[in-house]
Order: structure tokens, then sequence, then C-alpha cells
């Protein structure tokens, strides 16, 4: 009898998402990678850029980017390496709301970062992701952990 009680709230979380498109809860996660998690990004989307469009990490290792979409339309977030190999898809997220993502970096590869939907990536929602190599402004992590964001998105 207890089982036909909880059937109903199990079809509905089975209906609630997973994958590319699920979710439109204002937050959830999705992950590419295992271990502890080094530093929490945040990484703002609107209509059409990232804030910051460039962020530095100081070493390999497992990072969360807390995404939020402060525009007026859906967007969603892709982390890829270079040629494509390990890609991570966050899915939909729908205005005003926010997801945290999980990704294992590797030294030596080069990452970008970008939203999925058709054409928001060549309207500007594109950035890179270095491991252990400064580059220009946005968010850096320095090594003793701080991370911090300068006024210049960094595109």
């Amino acid at each position: 009898m207890r089982l036909l009680a909880l059937l109903p709230l199990a079809v509905l979380l089975s209906s609630c998402g997973g994958g590319y498109g699920g979710s439109s809860s204002s937050s959830s996660s999705a992950s590419s990678g295992g271990g502890s998690v080094l530093r929490t990004i945040p990484i703002s989307e609107k209509e059409y850029s990232l804030t910051p469009g460039t962020v530095t990490v100081a070493k390999p290792g497992t990072y969360a980017f807390q995404i939020s979409n402060k525009g007026k339309i859906t967007h969603a977030f892709t982390i890829e390496a270079s040629g494509g190999r390990n890609e991570l898809e966050a899915g939909d997220i729908q205005p005003g709301s926010q997801k945290t993502v999980k990704y294992t970096f590797k030294a030596g590869t080069s990452y970008e970062m970008y939203c999925p939907i058709d054409g928001h990536k060549a309207q500007g929602m594109a950035g890179t992701i270095s491991v252990g190599v400064a580059a220009g402004g946005g968010t850096t992590t320095k090594p003793e952990g701080q991370t911090t964001t300068s006024s210049s998105p960094g595109y």
C-alpha cells in the first residue's frame, strides 16, 4: 500500500528532466567528472553574452560552474574540450533560473564554453577556459584558491 502512495511522486520525479532540455527548475546540477570541487565559478548568461567570457583555473581538477540565466529567453551551457572531446551539456536554463555543473579539467587542453541553442554561440555566447595559464580579463582562480573578476569580460 505504501508503494502505491509513492508511485505518483516517482512518476513526477522521473518526468522532470535529466539530459539536454530536461529540467526547468530554478536550480539543478549536471556533472562530467568526479572528485572534490576545487572552486565554484559563477557564469552569467543573457542575450547574447557570457560573463565572464574568459575563465582561467589555476590547476587541473574538478570545478563547479554556477550558471545563471539573467536573460529573457531560454539559454543553455556547454563545456567542450579541444577536438570536441569530453563535452558537458547542462541543458536548458530558463530565464531567472540557475544550474550548477561540475567539470574535470586536464592540463595541456584548451576548452570552450558556449550556449548551444541555435544561433546563440554565433551571436557572442561563447568563451574560453584555460588551465594554469593566466589570460585576459574575466575570472581567474589564483593558486591560493581565491577567485577574482576584472571589470572587462575578457572576450
